[in-house]
């Protein structure tokens, strides 16, 4: 799973994203799925979701 396909990504599941102040140095954080932001079914630079803490950012994979 790579986060770009919508279909794959469901609130409650447990992902890794990619904050937005975070994308020069690459800094990933992980949360759970509370909404799902983007409405079209694939984005290549990942789906942006927002977690239950109420950080946004797009899916880069599961957490492990």
């Amino acid at each position: 799973m790579n986060g770009q396909n919508r279909s794959e990504i469901t609130p409650g599941l447990a992902v890794v994203i990619i904050l937005k102040q975070d994308q020069r140095s690459g800094k990933l954080t992980k949360g759970i799925v509370k909404d799902l932001l983007t409405k079209s079914p694939f984005h290549s630079r990942g789906i942006k979701v927002r977690l239950e803490d109420g950080q946004v950012g797009r899916v880069q994979g599961l957490a492990g």
